[in-house]
C-alpha cells in the first residue's frame, strides 16, 4: 500500500524545475487516486445513486474536484476560458447542509459518466501544463499562482476520503472490492481501556507564513491556552468497548442524548453505529466493500452525537465525568506522544495515508509513548467547535472554505484516519463537521475539569461586518439605505411580481425588501461569506456583527428579523451561492433581475450580459446598478466595459457599452443616480454614486 498515496509537497526548495516536478507528481498521484476511489462503484449506474439523502448522487463528486480547479483558476484570473461552463456550474458547490446548499434533484440534469471522464481528462491536461508554466518563486506563498494548484490538489485529497465514506454507506451490492483498497485482515478481542495521566501545559495553536507545508486559512493565526492536567484514554474506543453501550439499550435511553442527539435518533432511527449490521442477532461490520465478522478491537465509527452519548453513559456507570477532548487538550496529547509533523514523521508509524490498510485496524497496534492512535486509524471527535484564530484571514480564492463553519455547529475532528493524506495528516490541520455527519471517525475520552465555553456568534470577517452595517445599519448623512432605495426603484418598473432575483445580494437586505413586492425572491452571491448572513436572518432570526470605531476598538451590534419587519417574509426568500457569469440552469423565469454593484466586479461581465435575457420572462426587467469602478484586481482590462480610451483615442463609457451590448434584446427604460454611504470607522465613510439603468426585455 505504501506507493498508492504521496506526501504533501514542501513549499520551499532550491530548484524551480525540481519543485515543478514535485507538484506535478503530487497532482498526478492525487488525481489518479481519486479516480481509483470511484472504481469501487460496481458500474456506471451507481454514479447516479445517493448513499444518503443529505448528499448529492456520486456523479456530482466525480465531477466536482475537477471543476474546482477550473473555477478557482478562473476566479484568480490564471486562465480566461472555461472547459465546460455547464459542468463548472452544476458541479461547483458541495453540501454541508447549509441552507444555501442546493439539494433539489429536479434542478439537475446529470451528464453521462463517460462525459465526466472525458472532462476530467481535459482538466488533467490543462493543470499539467499550468504546473510547468505558471510563474513560480520559492518558497511558494499564498499569493502565488502555484498555491491555487496546491489548493486544488489538497481539495481533492479531502474528497478522496469523504468519497470513500459515501461509498462505504452504499448498499453492499452496489460496490466491489478493489486491489488498491485492501482491508485489515486481523482482529481479536478488544483490549481493556485505561486512563493515562497527561500533565498540564501551555498550548500555542496556529501557523504563520513560515510554515513549510500548504495550509488552509483556518490554520493560520494565533491561539494560546493554559491546559490543566487531565487524563486521556489509552486507546480509542473500540467496537468491543462500545458494544456494552449498545447492548444496554443506550440508543433508546434519552438520558444519554442531548437535544441535537435526540433529533438525530428521531430522524435516523439508529440503534447502533452506522457500519454495524445486525443479522440473526449477531453484529457484523461493514468495511469499504465487504461485510466481515465484528472486529471487536478496531475503533468504533460513530458521529459526535453518538460519541457524546457514550461518554454520558460511561460517566453514569463509572461515577466519573468523561467527555471528548478539546482541541487544546489534543495538542497536549500530541506533544506527550512525541509525534513529529510530516514529512519528518514516517507514514509507517501509524494507520494513515493508505500505507498499511484501507480500513481501521486494532486500537492497540500503533503506540505513541504508551498512548495509542494519537494520529491515524480513525479521526477523533472533539468537543471544540471550529472557531477562527486571532489574525484569521480568508483566502480570496476559497472564501467559503472555513467561514460558514464558524457557527458553533461544526465540531473539530482530530488526528486523521487510514484514508487521510496530504494536508489532512499534518500537525496543524483543522477540519470540522456537523455532529450528525459520519466520517472515518471515532473517539477517545478524557477526564478533564475544563468545559467548552458557549460563544455568541458574531461575524468575525471585517469585510462582511462592514457590509452588514452598510445594509442593516442606520442611514448616514441623510443618504437613504441603498438596499431599500434600489429595491424600490427596481420594483416600480416590474409589471409582474411573481419571482425576482437579487444578484450580488451581499448580506441580503435588498432580497428581503423585494419580498415586500414579489411572491418569491432568490438572493445569489458569489461568496458564501455574504450569503450566510441573509440566510442566518431567515433561519435564526438575527444577525450579529462588529462595527469598527477606531483602530482595534469596535462595538458589537445585533439586528433581529422583528427589528426589520421581515418576520412574515421568511418563506418568500431563499439564498444561494452562485457565479453570475455561470449561473446554474435552474435560475430562470424571473420577472425581475436586479444586479447590484456587480457588473464592474465580474471576471468577464460579457458572459453575464450575453445570457441574462434567458433568465427573464417576457417583459421581464433587468436593473443594473454600478459606480463603474473598474479595477484589474477584479476584471482584466481586456474585459472592461468602460473606463478606458480605445485605439482611436475615444473615451469608452460603461453605459454606452451596455446600450450596445443589450440593445438587441432589451429596451432602456430609465437611468438615474443613487447615492450610498459605507461606514468604515466612526470617522471614515465612503460616499459613492451608483448609476441605475433599467432595461425591459423585448
Amino acid at each position: 500500500m505504501s506507493k498508492i498515496s504521496k506526501y504533501s509537497v514542501p513549499l520551499n526548495g532550491k530548484s524551480l524545475e525540481s519543485k515543478r516536478e514535485e507538484v506535478l507528481d503530487y497532482f498526478l498521484n492525487t488525481y489518479e487516486l481519486f479516480e481509483k476511489v470511484f472504481e469501487v462503484l460496481k458500474d456506471d449506474s451507481v454514479f447516479y445513486e445517493k448513499s444518503e439523502s443529505t448528499r448529492h448522487p456520486m456523479i456530482f463528486y466525480f465531477g466536482h474536484t475537477a471543476t474546482f480547479f477550473i473555477n478557482k483558476l478562473i476566479n484568480m484570473k490564471l486562465i480566461n476560458e472555461r472547459i465546460n461552463p455547464d459542468f463548472e456550474s452544476i458541479f461547483a458547490v458541495g453540501v454541508d447542509e447549509m441552507s444555501w446548499d442546493d439539494m433539489e434533484n429536479s434542478r439537475y440534469s446529470w451528464p453521462e459518466v463517460d462525459e465526466v471522464r472525458e472532462y476530467r481528462a481535459k482538466v488533467k491536461t490543462l493543470v499539467k501544463e499550468l504546473i510547468m508554466t505558471l510563474p513560480l518563486e520559492l518558497p511558494i506563498k499564498d499569493d502565488s499562482p502555484m498555491w491555487i494548484i496546491l489548493m486544488g490538489i489538497e481539495h481533492e485529497r479531502i474528497h478522496i476520503e469523504t468519497s470513500l465514506v459515501l461509498h462505504r454507506q452504499m448498499p453492499i451490492d452496489l460496490v466491489k472490492e478493489s486491489k488498491y483498497f485492501p482491508y485489515c485482515k486481523h482482529s481479536s478481542l478488544a483490549p481493556q481501556n485505561a486512563m493515562i495521566d497527561i500533565n498540564s501545559a501551555d498550548v500555542k495553536l496556529g501557523i504563520d507564513s513560515s510554515n513549510e507545508l500548504y495550509g488552509w486559512d483556518n490554520e493560520y493565526g494565533n491561539y494560546e491556552e493554559e491546559v490543566s492536567a487531565f487524563k486521556a484514554s489509552k486507546y480509542l474506543v473500540s467496537n468491543g468497548e462500545y458494544m456494552e453501550f449498545v447492548k444496554d439499550d443506550g440508543y433508546t435511553k434519552k438520558e444519554f442524548w442531548d437535544e441535537e442527539g435526540k433529533k438525530f435518533l428521531e430522524i435516523s432511527k439508529a440503534k447502533h453505529p452506522p457500519f454495524w449490521i445486525l443479522k440473526d442477532g449477531v453484529y457484523r461490520y461493514r468495511t469499504l466493500a465487504s461485510e466481515i465478522d465484528m472486529p471487536l478491537d478496531w475503533p468504533v465509527d460513530v458521529n459526535a452525537l453518538e460519541a457524546e452519548a457514550f461518554c454520558r453513559y460511561k460517566s453514569k456507570k463509572d461515577g466519573v465525568t468523561y467527555q471528548l477532548p478539546s482541541e487544546a487538550e489534543y495538542r497536549v496529547m500530541y506533544e506527550y506522544a512525541e509525534v513529529e509533523n510530516i514529512p519528518s514523521f514516517h507514514e509507517s508509524r501509524a494507520n494513515l495515508n493508505f500505507y498499511h490498510y484501507a480500513s481501521s485496524c486494532p486500537v492497540n497496534e500503533f503506540s505513541f509513548n504508551g498512548l495509542y492512535d494519537v494520529v491515524g486509524n480513525v479521526w477523533q471527535w472533539s468537543r471544540t467547535p471550529i472557531r477562527a484564530f486571532d489574525g484569521f484571514k480568508v483566502h480570496e480564492a476559497y472564501d467559503d472554505f472555513s467561514v460558514p463553519t464558524f457557527d458553533e455547529k461544526h465540531a473539530l475532528i482530530l488526528g486523521s484516519s487510514w484514508a487521510s493524506s496530504g494536508n489532512l495528516i499534518t500537525k496543524y490541520s483543522r477540519y470540522a463537521f456537523r455532529k450528525h455527519f459520519f466520517q472515518n471517525a471515532g473517539f477517545r475520552y478524557v477526564i478533564s475539569d475544563k468545559k467548552e465555553d458557549k460563544m455568541d456568534i458574531y461575524e468575525s470577517d471585517e469585510l462582511v461586518s462592514q457590509y452588514c452595517e452598510f445594509q442593516y445599519g442606520k442611514e448616514n448623512f441623510g443618504v437613504e439605505n441603498f438596499a431599500i432605495s434600489t429595491a424600490r426603484v427596481a420594483s416600480s418598473f416590474a409589471r409582474h411580481k411573481t419571482k425576482a432575483l437579487d444578484l450580488g445580494c451581499a448580506t441580503g437586505r435588498a432580497t428581503y425588501e423585494l419580498a415586500h413586492e414579489f411572491d418569491e425572491v432568490e438572493g445569489i452571491d458569489f461568496s458564501a461569506r455574504f450569503v450566510q448572513v441573509g440566510s442566518k436572518l431567515k433561519d435564526e432570526g438575527y444577525i450579529a456583527f462588529s462595527v469598527k470605531d477606531e483602530g482595534d476598538i469596535s462595538h458589537k451590534k445585533k439586528v433581529t428579523i422583528e427589528d426589520l419587519g421581515y418576520e412574515n417574509l421568511r418563506d418568500k426568500v431563499s439564498f444561494w451561492q452562485g457565479d453570475a457569469c455561470n449561473l446554474k440552469p435552474n435560475f430562470k423565469k424571473y420577472d425581475l433581475v436586479m444586479a447590484t454593484n456587480l457588473i464592474d466586479r465580474l471576471y468577464n461581465p460579457r458572459l453575464f450580459l450575453d445570457t441574462i435575457d434567458e433568465r427573464l420572462n417576457a417583459d421581464g426587467i433587468l436593473v443594473i446598478t454600478s459606480p463603474y469602478t473598474w479595477q484589474e484586481s477584479s476584471t482584466k482590462k481586456e474585459f472592461w466595459l468602460g473606463g478606458y480610451t480605445d485605439e482611436n483615442g475615444s473615451e469608452i463609457k460603461t453605459i454606452d457599452t451596455l446600450k450596445k451590448v443589450l440593445s438587441d434584446k432589451f429596451e432602456l427604460l430609465h437611468k438615474e443616480d443613487l447615492e450610498f454611504v459605507i461606514k468604515e470607522t466612526a470617522r471614515k465613510y465612503q460616499h459613492t454614486i451608483s448609476q441605475v439603468s433599467v432595461w425591459k426585455k423585448k
